[in-house]
């Protein structure tokens, strides 16, 4: 069952958060930083948080919102699933969520932003996967050798 994230989820996402190795701890703090914001503040609209959670365990989560300055462009910020959990196919339930809230609020792209690094090759051919394109390349964005790519969605 998908549904939105609850205060009882916050430290079940941290730890879903620490056990993907790529990710720094700068930014599992971004992450957890946005998952705060939806929990504790109910009336933004910054930040959509929805858990996937299948016998009282949550498996993974995304997060997307509405880019500012744009009238129907939306960012996934995050989508995650438990190392443990991916070959049960969490990670493509979570995007078809991520796809069927942001169509429902009228989106015409969904965005995914991530790096170059080759640690991050699991996550391009995800996005690959689920019929996402590469819409930009920024050579250096994170740093040196480390290029910001950008998935795509378009749909209408």
């Amino acid at each position: 069952m998908i549904r939105r994230v609850r205060q009882s989820d916050v430290e079940k996402i941290e730890k879903i958060l620490k056990k993907i190795p790529q990710f720094t701890v700068i930014e599992i703090e971004i992450a957890m930083e946005l998952v705060n914001i939806a929990v504790n503040n109910k009336t933004q609209t910054d930040y959509n948080v929805f858990v996937f959670e299948q016998y009282e365990n949550v498996l993974g989560y995304h997060c997307t919102g509405k880019r500012p300055l744009t009238d129907a462009v939306y960012d996934m910020y995050w989508i995650v699933a438990d190392p443990e959990s991916q070959i049960k196919g969490v990670g493509t339930k979570l995007v078809e969520h991520a796809e069927l809230f942001v169509t429902e609020k009228g989106a015409r792209w969904l965005l995914a932003e991530t790096s170059s690094r080759e640690s991050y090759t699991r996550t391009r051919n995800f996005y690959l996967r689920n019929n996402f394109s590469i819409v930009a390349e920024i050579n250096d964005f994170y740093s040196a050798g480390d290029n910001l790519i950008v998935f795509g969605k378009y749909f209408k």
